[in-house]
Order: structure tokens, then sequence, then C-alpha cells
């Protein structure tokens, strides 16, 4: 998550002096309010990183000179903060050789992707199957071949990794490390972490398991360039839909921890069956499957799951510009009906943006106008509550890269047992 720039104590109340553990894990801390200001706030001089944090000049000194240390801050050009006296060298976020990997699987591919703390990806893969169609054990030996490739790869850079974060769809117990329920994997108590940790060389990093829509919004948030945003909706578009809530600066999870299964909604008027075992789902209007079926006959090549889905999307899209008619009337239901589920959305949650991602991503700017139009109909507060929609710039890539930043937080939390 964003940095929370509230300052963190140097030292504790006049009750006595702090025990030693009190010391190191109050130095700690702040290392990691130093490391993730760097991270959101970008580099910046030690001057002003004292006045962000509200730490004294003295002791971000110390802090700094530490992280230079690690590795994982480094000095660069001069800059002028407007105080007298010599101008300070501005400090960088750096950890080039250190990485978190962010593993996904999702109904029409399975991808893992390495990412190092200063944000460079250095390794990523995708390969198409079709999940639903095959055997669970075969999925996860892909899967944990996908890793042990990158860990290889990333090894011989010089990168090691902070830990492995793996993203999945549907109802995810992340304390059990199981899938409770993914209906478009055609899932049900899938131990995956257990599973995919007996498939990895028993050194390998740790593990942990996130509903992808989740992960995808904690990137997304961090990705997003704009500091007014604090609350976010990030919506999936994959053949099923899922949402990851930001609100107030923090994921909303829920009392259980399931909250964001807006592909359920019952908004279908022709109550078309679901993945899920129920009719009129919202994913069944705008989900990749419901695009396709409006936009072509079953036996087109655009349905063919052993093609990357970016080349079918691509397909698509160039017959739009083409002007087939066919396709171009598909984009607009789908954006319609986009829309109509984004107002709903927009009225219970008062988001500041919508990002839509996944297979939007690739063909949101041929349906971007009519969403905003109808969710600018549907919102009952002015202007859509303030709120505006988006596509993304990560694409596919999103829950993946939320997986590594994931892994990563093993180094926010601890800069000094860096792996």
């Amino acid at each position: 998550m964003k940095a929370d720039l509230r300052p963190v104590p140097d030292s504790t109340p006049a009750v006595g002096m702090p025990r030693p553990s009190d010391r190191a894990s109050i130095r700690r801390d702040n290392l990691g309010v130093v490391l993730r200001l760097l991270r959101d706030g970008g580099p910046r001089s030690r001057v002003r990183i004292a006045a962000d944090t509200g730490l004294p000049k003295p002791t971000i000194t110390g802090l700094v000179g530490e992280l230079v240390a690690l590795g994982l801050a480094s000095e660069g050009t001069v800059e002028r903060d407007g105080s007298i006296g010599r101008p300070g060298l501005s400090v960088h976020l750096d950890g080039r050789d250190v990485c978190g990997v962010g593993a996904e699987i999702s109904a029409d591919y399975v991808g893992v992707l390495a990412m190092t703390l200063r944000g460079e990806t250095v390794f990523e893969q995708r390969v198409p199957v079709a999940v639903a169609a095959a055997e669970v054990g075969s999925v996860l030996d892909l899967l944990a071949g996908l890793i042990t490739r990158c860990l290889a790869d990333i090894a011989g850079r010089g990168v090691r990794p902070a830990g492995i974060t793996l993203a999945v769809p549907g109802v995810v117990n992340t304390a059990a490390g199981r899938v409770d329920y993914a209906a478009n994997l055609g899932w049900r108590d899938v131990d995956v972490l257990a599973a995919v940790r007996r498939r990895l060389n028993p050194n390998a990093p740790a593990l942990r398991l996130e509903n992808d829509a989740k992960l995808a919004a904690v990137a997304e948030y961090l990705a997003i360039n704009d500091a007014a945003v604090h609350d976010l909706l990030y919506v999936t578009g994959e053949t099923g839909i899922g949402g990851g809530i930001i609100s107030g600066g923090q994921l909303l999870r829920g009392a259980a921890g399931f909250a964001g299964e807006i592909g359920h909604m019952p908004l279908d008027p022709e109550r078309r069956p679901c993945a899920c075992g129920r009719l009129g789902c919202w994913e069944t209007m705008v989900g990749l499957s419901a695009l396709l079926r409006l936009a072509a006959d079953p036996d087109d090549p655009v349905h063919n799951p052993t093609v990357d889905v970016e080349q079918r999307l691509a397909e698509l899209k160039a017959r739009a510009l083409a002007g087939d008619e066919r396709t171009l009337a598909a984009f607009d239901r789908v954006a319609a009906d986009l829309g109509l589920g984004i107002g709903l959305l927009a009225d219970v949650l008062n988001p500041r943006a919508v990002i839509l991602g996944g297979y939007f991503t690739h063909v949101g700017e041929l349906m971007l106008d009519r969403i905003r139009s109808v969710v600018r109909e549907r919102v009952m507060a002015p202007d859509a509550g303030g709120c505006r929609v988006e596509v993304s710039r990560l694409g596919f890539s999103a829950p993946a890269l939320g997986g590594a930043h994931s892994a990563l937080e093993r180094v926010y939390q601890d800069p000094a047992a860096r792996p």
C-alpha cells in the first residue's frame, strides 16, 4: 500500500529506557517508513525525508546510511530544496538485486513475473491454457515449472527473491492457502499453496496465496500517478469478473476476507447461466466470454483458448477498426452493460477512480466513451460522484505485479533482513 507518512517515534515515552529489542523494533519500523516513502514519493534529499516523516535529521542520516549499505537505497543527483547551505544528494529507492515473484492462475493462462524493489520487471512469462478443461494437477505442474524457471533465471542475474505470492480468482482462503471456490476454473477446495510447495525445491522462498483482483487493485493503486486517489475500484476483465476495492488507502477485505465478488451481481435481464451455477450474473454480460459470444461464431479462431488472449483481442480490435458491424455492436453492448454495473458500484462505494483491467486494457479505448456516458447517467450524485473511469496501464500483468508487491512487503517490514 502507499506509504503511511505519519511520524514513527524514534524514542519511547519517558517511562524508562527502552529495551534493546524495543530499539531494534523502532529502527526496523523507521527503515520501512523511509523505504516506503522513496517507493511512493520518489527520490528526495535527507532534509525532505526528515520533513515528510517527522523524524529528526540525525536519525534520517543514520537510516539512509543503513539502507544504502543494505543496497536498498542509493544516492544520486544534487537536490536543491530551498534551504540555506549546501544542497543535498537525492536518495533513491534501489534494491535492484531483490525481487518479489508474483504468479497467476487465470481461466485462460498461467503466468509468472518477477519485479525488483525499484519496480523493474526482470522476468515475465505467460502460457495460454484452458484451466477449467485441464486437470488441477497439470495446471499446478505448469505453474510450478514456470516458477522454477523464473527462480533460475533471476538467480543467474544475481537477483534474490523475497517471496512468492500466488494470485487465483474466486473465493480464496489466504490463511489456509486454499481456493474454496473458483467458478471459472472449476475448482473447489483446492489446497493450492501446499500443492505448489511440494512441486518446488525445498529451498524455494516463502509462498502466499491471495485473490487475483485484490492483488491487481494493490498494483494499480501503487501505479496510479495521482496523490488525490485514495478510493479505487479495480474491475478484472477476464472470463470472470472480479473486483478489488481500495478504501481510504487500504485494501478492503470485508468481515471474512471475501469482499469484491462483483461479477455475480444479478444484473442480466436474460438470466443466462453463470459458471457459478446461478442465473443472470453480471459477468455473463461483460466477461471475456460474453464479448467473444457477441462478436463471433463459436468456430471463429478468436474462441481458440490455445491462442494467447492478447492475440485474439488484437484480432477483434482490428475488425472493429475496419468497421465490422457485428464486432462494433458487441463492443457497444458490453460497454453499456459495463457502465450499468459500474454505476451501481459507484453509488455504493463512491470511488475516485474505477480501473478496468485485464482484457479491457486491450480494447477499452473502443468502449470508454460509452462506459463513461452510461456511468454519468446512472450514478445518483452529480458528476458521477467525482468518479472517473480509466483503462489500466498494467493489463493482464496486474495480478502478478500485485503478487510481486505483496512478496516484497517482507522487505518493507524488515529491511535489515533482506534476502
